[in-house]
Order: structure tokens, then C-alpha cells, then sequence
């Protein structure tokens, strides 16, 4: 058995030749592919004083957070029926990480342990 193939998306339509090579690795190589999306803090545009209620809030979050987890779901199951052991990853970020690091593709690349394949967008 070969080590897992992680595949991290923003549901992107450029995140989604690097999903098709990801499923591709992982069933030439029998491998578990683990398909990880990072949600940024919510950042709801707001008028007037820029106040939101903390339930309003909550239901923002709530609804971004259920709609992350069903389109990572139905990358899940695309990956299954393609024949690929496959389990999805939702977690919770920060964009102060990006900015002060850069370009994340660019940072696992140059600090990564292990091979990297990048995908170039067209």
C-alpha cells in the first residue's frame, strides 16, 4: 500500500485537473486519497454600522460551513465511484497565514517531506 495522496481544494474550476491527476495517483498506486479544504473566517460584506447580531453571525457561519462540507462531500463521492479509497477533511483557517507566507501551493512545495505534484491552472 503507498502512502496517502492529499489534495487540498478551494473547489476552484483551476482546483480541478489537480483533483483529476490526485484520483489518477491514487489508483495507480492503491493509495487513500484525502481531499482537505480550508475554510477562511467568515467575512460577511455589511452596510450601516457594520453590526451583526451574534445569532446572525452564528447562522452566516453555520451556512457556509454546511456548504463547504457538501460540496467536499460530493468530491467524496465522486472519488468513490471512480474506485478510490477517499475521505474528506473540512478545517478551519486564517488568511493572516497567507499573507504572511505567501503563496500556500508555493510553500508546501518549497517546506514539504515528501514529493509534491502542483497542476498548472490554465
Amino acid at each position: 500500500m503507498s502512502r496517502a495522496i492529499l489534495h487540498a481544494t478551494d473547489y476552484s474550476p483551476a482546483s480541478r485537473p489537480a483533483f483529476a491527476k490526485a484520483m489518477e495517483m491514487a489508483r495507480r498506486d492503491h493509495a487513500p486519497l484525502l481531499i482537505a479544504h480550508v475554510m477562511a473566517p467568515v467575512m460577511p460584506m455589511m452596510a450601516g454600522d457594520g453590526y451583526i447580531s451574534p445569532t446572525t453571525w452564528d447562522a452566516i457561519a453555520k451556512g457556509y460551513r454546511t456548504t463547504s462540507q457538501k460540496k467536499l462531500d460530493v468530491l467524496v463521492r465522486r472519488a468513490k465511484r471512480a474506485g478510490v479509497r477517499a475521505r474528506g477533511l473540512l478545517l478551519e483557517g486564517t488568511p493572516a497565514a497567507r499573507v504572511l507566507l505567501g503563496s500556500v501551493a508555493s510553500r508546501v512545495v518549497a517546506t514539504a517531506s515528501c514529493p509534491v505534484t502542483t497542476v498548472r491552472g490554465r
